[in-house]
């Protein structure tokens, strides 16, 4: 049960702090929007931003704005290549510098995420998870977090959303101050950008499947889920 502290921060100052720190981000930073949108329309084309849809708050899904950071590289038979093979290395600076997730300050001042919380995940995670697991999504998904500055995606997935668990337990502008400071540090120190092995993060689905916690045919069921839930 989250203290009351942390229900009256959360219900008359959380909120307000996003707006204010989201403004101030995009006007100190409009130099490096313009710098960095050039950039990756140069070298990546169009268009500048990637467009995803996430769950957010109660799982409701929403359009979640990053800069683009891989190519549109296609096979033989016109599918996109994996992630790893389009992921370019103005893509990994973009990645480990975090620059790519600049245009999520338009998400934050939307309301659809917050400076601190969760990490908003891909909506065919949510169907992997347990009812449990699922919680995290009982707080607006954050810029950054908890996860964020205990591992980013160096973190095994069990971790992570048992973080992002510690976190919606204890909300406090004290904790979320800590966080914003120390996701600073780990972005300067370009620490846990991507799990030892692999240029990007991967599904939660996918690495039960690896670690054979779940059949192939569970798997096929979940992503059709996921399908499901998007349309």
């Amino acid at each position: 049960m989250r203290n009351r502290k942390g229900n009256m921060y959360i219900s008359l100052f959380k909120r307000p702090l996003d707006i204010t720190l989201a403004l101030a981000a995009m006007l100190v930073l409009s130099p490096v929007f313009l710098v960095v949108a050039l950039l990756v329309r140069v070298k990546l084309g169009s268009p500048v931003l990637f467009k995803q849809r996430r769950p957010g708050l109660h799982e409701k899904i929403f359009t979640m704005y990053k800069f683009r950071t891989m190519s549109d590289k296609r096979d033989s038979n016109g599918q996109l290549l994996p992630d790893s093979l389009r992921l370019t290395r103005f893509g990994k600076i973009l990645r480990s510098t975090s620059l790519d997730e600049l245009p999520e300050l338009y998400n934050i001042l939307k309301g659809d995420m917050s400076i601190v919380g969760p990490r908003p995940q891909l909506v065919r995670d949510i169907v992997f998870m347990t009812p449990e697991q699922r919680k995290r999504h009982s707080v607006i998904p954050g810029l950054t977090g908890w996860a964020q500055i205990n591992g980013r995606n160096d973190v095994t997935w069990e971790e992570k959303l048992s973080l992002d668990l510690e976190y919606i337990e204890n909300v406090t502008f004290r904790g979320d101050l800590k966080i914003i400071w120390l996701t600073i540090i780990k972005v300067l120190r370009k620490e846990g950008v991507s799990a030892k092995g692999m240029d990007t993060a991967e599904d939660y689905g996918d690495y039960l499947l690896r670690h054979q916690k779940i059949s192939m045919g569970e798997y096929a069921s979940k992503m059709e889920q996921s399908k499901q839930l998007l349309q």
